[in-house]
């Protein structure tokens, strides 16, 4: 299973692809009113990178719970903890 510091590289890294912002990075209180950009489109576009890059699936309500990235590396550690049981 990956660390919380092997989640946030790798979600910085997709942050940086998807909002083609080099300087930006994940960190746990990051919201979409902190990056410009993120809007509705590009949410659905952040999702579906993590979902591939992270080989995971969400369900809409666990998207919608969401606040902020530390809730999505939280969701993201539950994942691995359910896929590393089976």
């Amino acid at each position: 299973m990956m660390s919380d510091e092997e989640i946030y590289r790798k979600l910085t890294t997709i942050f940086r692809e998807v909002f083609d912002d080099d300087d930006l990075s994940a960190r746990p209180d990051l919201t979409s009113e902190d990056v410009p950009g993120w809007d509705s489109l590009s949410h659905i576009q952040l999702i579906l990178t993590v979902v591939r890059e992270f080989r995971t699936q969400f369900s809409a309500a666990e998207i919608t719970e969401l606040k902020n990235v530390g809730d999505l590396a939280a969701l993201l550690k539950r994942k691995m903890l359910v896929a590393s049981d089976n």
